[in-house]
């Protein structure tokens, strides 16, 4: 609005700059509050009075126009601003709903479970959401530490809802069965009340006991990885692969138990599709096998922060579908 000012001052009435004034409050309406915006439409109205005088342009039609112009776009200006505001404040009121909605489905793992440490990463491909279709859960049974990591079909508050039906049966059933199978039969029942159509989910189902490794049971979900001491990693690869959740198991071939080695200083990656099936910008996948060098930090939290950095360098943009990683740390004596 200076600049117009000073423009129109020295160039005087030929030119005609002053209907540029109606610039400022138009720009106005893009940051700020409401009073901000009152004050600089008042400023520009204000300057094109008396450049409207000073160019003796005031009581002809052109001034008139130029001056119910700048007028209305400060009043559109301050309008656009308190809506603005109203939204901000919605969306922040939605975001708060999001958070306590994400404390209830995926809360924070325990830290700490025994001889075990673990952490999680949750990004989801929702622009400004905090959930997704992605699930991971722990929970310290009678007979040892017991982990979901799964991947619901599709996205949106459908997949939400889903992954929320999945959780809560995880937590009943991680408790009450004495096995994982039993376990997974609980959560197959859950589903089967829920899902409509052709619609599953991926899962790995995880049993820790001291001593005794672990057990695995996976539903069509990608294979965790295992890091030795040493630096090795490998894939913790079923005998077979099996049905998702949600699809009748008498279809196809159910998922059978089966054990890998878990020993001090061992390191159980479990994660979802969206960070196995992450493309860079050449079509290439996320090489997570070639990734064992990042999980190396003594915090787990910090080694995993390490890979979703990686990963979204490697993505170079927005994350094209939800990245759940849960790092599971046999820490010994």
């Amino acid at each position: 609005m200076g600049i117009v000012a000073v423009i129109d001052f020295i160039s005087g009435p030929a030119v005609g700059f002053l209907p540029m004034m109606a610039l400022g409050p138009a720009f106005a309406g893009l940051i700020g509050n409401v009073r901000r915006s009152v004050v600089i439409g008042a400023v520009a109205l204000t300057l094109t009075l008396m450049l409207s005088i000073y160019n003796a342009q005031v009581d002809n039609r052109r001034g008139y126009t130029t001056l119910i112009a700048v007028a209305g776009v400060a009043v559109a200006g301050v309008a656009a601003t308190s809506m603005r505001k109203r939204r901000e404040a919605e969306l922040a009121s939605v975001r708060s709903i999001a958070e306590a909605a994400q404390r209830v489905l995926l809360r924070p793992v325990p830290r700490n479970a025994g001889q075990l440490r673990a952490a999680v990463s949750y990004t989801s491909a929702m622009a400004d959401a905090r959930i997704g279709g992605d699930l991971y859960e722990m929970v310290t049974s009678p007979t040892g530490v017991r982990i979901i990591v799964g991947d619901v079909q599709g996205k949106g508050l459908e997949a939400v809802e889903t992954a929320a039906v999945v959780v809560g049966a995880f937590r009943e059933a991680a408790y009450d069965e004495p096995d994982l199978m039993a376990v997974g039969k609980r959560l197959e029942r859950a589903l089967a009340r829920h899902l409509l159509g052709e619609k599953f989910v991926t899962a790995v189902l995880a049993e820790v006991q001291e001593r005794d490794g672990a057990t695995l049971l996976n539903f069509g979900h990608p294979a965790p990885l295992i890091i030795r001491p040493d630096g090795s990693v490998d894939y913790a690869e079923p005998p077979e692969r099996a049905l998702p959740l949600g699809l009748d198991l008498e279809d196809g071939p159910a998922p059978t138990p089966h054990d890998v080695p878990f020993v001090p200083g061992d390191q159980l990656l479990f994660y979802t599709d969206g960070v196995s099936e992450a493309r860079d910008r050449a079509n290439r996948f996320y090489p997570l096998e070639e990734r064992g060098d990042l999980l190396k930090d003594p915090d787990p939290d910090a080694a995993l922060t390490a890979v979703r950095l990686d990963l979204a360098d490697h993505v170079g943009g927005p994350p094209h579908d939800d990245a759940a990683m849960l790092l599971l740390r046999y820490r010994g004596r």
